[in-house]
């Protein structure tokens, strides 16, 4: 009797813990616990730098949103628009949104600003984080002279023209 009231309760418990584990029923009568899948913010991150990576090798073509052409503000901009998340169409605008973060808290689907131009105090470049390996950060981006291209944060370049980072999934 005791051991029924205890997987009685057991899923209760489970799920007023917040645990990210699910507990069902097998046919045989047993119990199981699973691990739940990824989160939905994971997943619209994952796809939206998927779609962002089909335009690798796409040139750069100033104000452009499609593979004939793509800026950094376009390129972060479509790929978001994709999952049906509005953004302001300039990088300068985009760095008004979401929650701003340390470096340090990035994750894949972040977004990373740059200025780019010393004697103008403005963000004018953005990337998208792509992946984290090793705590360098990685992030796909379109630039004047490569196209859109993935760079790290680790290159003296990137680096120094660093300003922020922010989150908006």
């Amino acid at each position: 009797m005791k051991k029924l009231l205890l997987l009685a309760l057991l899923p209760i418990l489970l799920a007023s813990c917040g645990s990210s584990r699910t507990v069902s029923k097998t046919k045989t009568g047993t119990y199981k616990t699973e691990k739940i899948s990824k989160t939905s913010n994971n997943t619209k991150a994952e796809s939206i730098i998927d779609y962002a990576k089909t335009f690798r090798g796409t040139r750069y073509k100033f104000g452009g949103t499609s593979s004939k052409g793509m800026d950094c503000s376009g390129l972060v901009f479509t790929a978001f628009n994709k999952e049906n998340i509005a953004l302001p169409r300039v990088s300068r605008d985009m760095v008004k949104r979401g929650k701003r973060i340390s470096l340090s808290q990035t994750t894949e689907g972040d977004l990373v600003f740059f200025q780019t131009n010393k004697n103008k105090k403005t963000i004018n470049h953005v990337g998208l984080v792509v992946e984290r390996k090793g705590g360098e950060v990685y992030f796909i981006h379109s630039t004047s002279s490569k196209g859109v291209i993935i760079s790290s944060l680790e290159e003296r370049y990137w680096k120094s023209a660093f300003v922020e980072a922010r989150r908006v999934i």
